[in-house]
């Protein structure tokens, strides 16, 4: 059994409230809440040229067109049903084995040990390797929020985005990238095709966020260009990476 937290293309309207293939299994519940919000602001270089744009920090967990990682609340008993459905082994804790597992994405197939290892990782805050009841209510609301963006670009409802809805999607998050660069994103998540799935795209999303906040932070001139060493350009790249 797995949670189908994505898209169903044949429900009215796209997408199904996901939730476990058996009659009486828990599954989520509930309306997503979009974490995104706000009008991209202009970048660097000018209008004609990419770059990134929005003010001094919109590009932020919770200050932009990304998901917020909140700081929760009470965690409600559907969330400890759902919970104790994924532990499998009842230890008390998910691991990313664990979450792949339960999650699966429009095509039938499980979400991408990236994604799931990027998703524990964000929310594993002792660095234990897996996460608790507490921390799993944060990383659901936080799908939720990654499932209703995902919606938001999927404008012919396929369950995928191509490279122009790609386009569109970062666009509007405040980037302004090249149509070459663009098909070099959906070409990474899909060579055949160019088809991002929800968990290649919420796994493409935090990691150009990531390497943006690591420019930005060595971009002192505000100008949209770095002059970079060898091994900072390493440790860049290591620790925004998976």
């Amino acid at each position: 059994m797995a949670y189908n937290p994505g898209y169903n293309p044949g429900a009215p309207g796209g997408y199904n409230q996901p939730g476990y293939g058996g009659q009486g299994q828990p599954g989520y519940g509930g309306q997503a809440q979009p974490g995104y919000g706000g009008q991209a602001q202009p970048g660097y270089g000018g209008q004609a040229q990419p770059g990134y744009g929005g003010q001094a920090g919109q590009l932020e967990m919770g200050h932009g067109p990304y998901p917020s990682i909140g700081a929760g609340g009470t965690i409600s008993p559907q969330v400890q049903q759902w919970f104790s459905a994924v532990d499998k082994d009842q230890s008390g804790f998910i691991t990313a084995p664990e979450l792949r597992a339960a999650l699966v994405n429009a095509q039938g197939q499980s979400f991408s040990e990236t994604a799931c290892s990027l998703m524990i990782g964000m929310f594993d805050k002792d660095r234990s390797g897996h996460i608790n009841l507490e921390e799993f209510d944060k990383l659901y609301t936080y799908i939720n929020q990654w499932l209703a963006v995902f919606k938001t670009y999927d404008s012919d409802q396929s369950g995928s985005i191509d490279e122009q809805e790609l386009s569109k999607a970062l666009t509007q998050m405040g980037f302004r990238f090249t149509p070459d660069f663009i098909s070099f994103l959906s070409k990474r998540c899909d060579p055949r095709e160019g088809k991002i799935s929800v968990d290649n795209f919420i796994v493409l999303c935090v990691q150009v966020q990531r390497f943006t906040e690591a420019f930005k932070q060595r971009d002192t001139q505000q100008n949209g260009t770095v002059t970079i060493g060898f091994e900072d350009f390493l440790n860049v790249a290591l620790s925004c990476s998976i």
